[in-house]
């Protein structure tokens, strides 16, 4: 029984640079594509506010846009300042996600969608 040499021996090797061999993830950058929906997002929905969330190890900044029923939609961002700016030229309030959290009515909504069958 190998004590301090446990963990040297082939089965545990460190990932190779390959990701699609090691599981490992990539996270897509933010497209026009992504700005385009959050913007046709805003002008078809009343009382939306933003919600921007940082950059974790499974995803870039997202910006979280909910209306006052609690529709929502999330989609990344280029940075925390680009959603801010969105946000602000669109006269939309924003929010740190990590700081106040979700609103209410956005689990209410999930929840009536689920309710639905949906």
């Amino acid at each position: 029984m190998r004590l301090f040499g446990r963990g040297r021996g082939p089965r545990f090797r460190r990932p190779s640079g390959d990701t699609a061999r090691t599981g490992s993830t990539r996270v897509r950058p933010s497209s026009s594509d992504d700005e385009q929906h959050l913007e046709d997002f805003v002008s078809t929905r009343e009382g939306v506010e933003g919600f921007v969330e940082p950059r974790t190890a499974v995803s870039d900044v997202t910006l979280l846009l909910v209306a006052w029923d609690g529709e929502f939609t999330r989609r990344r961002v280029q940075s925390a300042d680009w959603a801010y700016k969105f946000c602000q030229r669109r006269g939309i309030a924003a929010y740190e996600a990590g700081v106040v959290g979700i609103p209410q009515r956005m689990r209410e909504y999930i929840k009536r969608q689920k309710e639905r069958g949906r």
